[in-house]
């Protein structure tokens, strides 16, 4: 099966959620296909073996399970971005926009240093908010984000050119037309 035909047939396509009009790409599927979830990551981190990155940071909640699996396969540790008052520590935060509003994320202060070479991902990519908001985050504290990674794309959306705009490469495994 080539890529695409494999992740089609992995993630669960639900129209009219979260509101009608919208389809929700839902990849707990893909994460409970061992050979899709395995092939996923290792497309996610080919472009990257052999060089050296410091960190994967990882989106909550999607972004820890594929974050995790690839700073495993890249020997890099793993920095999570969660929601406004999640993390127990001293933590550095942003607000962001979402569709219908604005939220906040954060990371521990003292979880990137300056100059690491850091790869954000999610499992998604829509508007950009959220993962505009997590680069510019990490950027802020020094970090060297050298991709932007998410299983689908969906392109209508314009997110991947929210990203681009900030200098960061994006990679994405497969494209869904609409919303």
């Amino acid at each position: 099966m080539t890529l695409r035909e494999t992740l089609e047939a992995a993630i669960r396509s639900i129209p009219d959620y979260p509101k009608p009009g919208i389809v929700f790409r839902d990849i707990t599927t893909l994460l409970g296909n061992a050979s899709a979830f395995r092939r996923s990551v290792d497309e996610l981190v080919h472009p990257y073996a052999g060089t050296k990155i410091d960190k994967i940071a990882g989106v909550e909640a999607r972004g820890f399970i594929l974050g995790g699996a690839m700073s495993h396969q890249l020997s890099a540790g793993f920095v999570p971005i969660r929601k406004k008052g999640k993390l127990p520590h001293e933590t550095v935060r942003i607000a962001y926009s979402l569709e219908y509003g604005v939220d906040e994320m954060e990371m521990h202060k003292d979880a990137v240093r300056a100059g690491e070479k850091v790869i954000l991902v999610d499992d998604l990519i829509a508007t950009g908010g959220t993962a505009e908001g997590a680069v510019k985050l990490l950027q802020q504290m020094g970090a060297d984000v050298i991709a932007a990674c998410f299983v689908i794309d969906l392109p209508d959306l314009g997110g991947r050119g929210k990203i681009e705009a900030l200098g960061v490469p994006v990679r994405t495994l497969i494209e869904f037309e609409g919303d």
